[in-house]
């Protein structure tokens, strides 16, 4: 187990969640006080960040939602917050990186040295070589596009090759080769809960990170049936808009979301409890 599994399971155990809080703030859709701030995003993720800490047990920042605004420098100092007053919740860049060799060191020093996070995640699709330098950061976790939620995933990740998809392949890949230094986890989409059990039956006891509940309208009760190891973990369930906007034009926007976070993680703690009990 490496140091970021090691921090992880920690965290699970000590916050009792598998609720991961996505911070993909919009600008549009801040609350009308923080718009006119010099770092809007930066001051809306701090108030997020304190209202749900306590139910989370990591934090995921998509990239795309600062660098198309020239927002860098507030998700550098976002993580930052985060490590200075939650030093013990994960933090991972949804930067879904995936080139050759030079670029591939550029973009993993990009996530893991000026963005400081503790986790990525990467695109499998030029093959092993493109993620070594990734997985050569042996203190940091490295998230491996599986089965993605998005609609038309399966264009590619469901076609078969030797009894297997392709998401299989790469699920059985993460689990062997590519976690020498075991610090790997999968991105599986709980828009495909049926196929969450095979793809776990592959990858042994790695994380999964499950984006698609809430708005895409993943099937929580069977991902966390199909999804979770012995003890009860495994799993870090993505929620961001249904949290982040919960009450984003409101003053009180921060209690909304720190509601939502707490409802969210009892709703997955409910379930998680009866599949426990169903083993």
């Amino acid at each position: 187990m490496g140091p970021f599994i090691e921090t992880l399971t920690h965290r699970w155990r000590s916050s009792g969640s598998l609720l991961c809080v996505g911070l993909d703030p919009d600008a549009d859709k801040l609350p009308p006080s923080l718009r006119t701030q010099r770092a809007p995003l930066l001051a809306f993720n701090r108030a997020i960040i304190d209202a749900t800490a306590q139910w989370a047990c990591a934090f995921k920042v998509q990239i795309a939602h600062y660098a198309a605004i020239g927002a860098e420098r507030q998700l550098e100092r976002t993580i930052a917050y985060i490590k200075r007053r939650y030093a013990d919740t994960p933090v991972i860049l949804d930067a879904k990186r995936g080139d050759i060799g030079a670029t591939a060191r550029m973009y993993a020093r990009e996530a893991f040295e000026r963005y400081q996070a503790d986790a990525v995640t990467v695109n499998p699709y030029l093959g092993g070589d493109a993620l070594a330098p990734f997985l050569e950061y042996a203190d940091n976790g490295v998230f491996v596009l599986c089965r993605t939620s998005n609609p038309g995933s399966g264009e590619f990740q469901r076609l078969s090759s030797g009894g297997r998809t392709v998401a299989q392949h790469v699920a059985a890949r993460a689990a062997g080769e590519w976690n020498g230094n075991r610090n790997v986890g999968l991105v599986v989409g709980a828009t495909w809960p049926r196929e969450i059990g095979a793809i776990r039956r592959l990858a042994g006891d790695l994380p999964l990170l499950i984006p698609g509940i809430g708005t895409q309208g993943g099937d929580l009760e069977a991902v966390l049936k199909n999804g979770l190891v012995a003890g009860g973990a495994g799993l870090i369930i993505n929620i961001s808009r249904g949290i982040i906007y919960a009450g984003a034009q409101d003053e009180d926007f921060a209690g909304a979301a720190g509601r939502a976070a707490q409802a969210w993680c009892g709703e997955i703690n409910r379930h998680r409890g009866e599949a426990e009990a169903g083993r």
